[in-house]
């Protein structure tokens, strides 16, 4: 599995919300399926996160600009939740 690719097509064809507000309003919203966050994500919402539990976590090997294109986008992003992968095979690294 490409993740790059994999993330792509989980942005085109299902719901993904982008950013570490919108990261939370989905997580306390009992949505999120998986959260990606950056190698270089702030510490401060590293602790946030590291308080929930039940939540599949994967880290970005790379920064919050390479992860930002990664998903496309001209910015960074640091965090990201996958609510539904679509037609995207991404959920398969919860199995890894």
């Amino acid at each position: 599995m490409d993740f790059e690719t994999s993330l792509r097509r989980a942005i085109k064809t299902g719901s993904v919300r982008i950013g570490q507000e919108s990261t939370k309003a989905s997580i306390q919203a009992g949505k999120a399926q998986m959260l990606i966050i950056a190698g270089n994500c702030p510490e401060e919402f590293k602790q946030y996160l590291n308080e929930l539990e039940n939540l599949f976590t994967y880290v970005y090997e790379g920064s919050s600009t390479q992860l930002g294109k990664a998903c496309g986008k001209p910015f960074f992003v640091s965090a990201l939740v996958i609510e539904d992968a679509g037609e995207s095979d991404i959920l398969n690294l919860k199995k890894v």
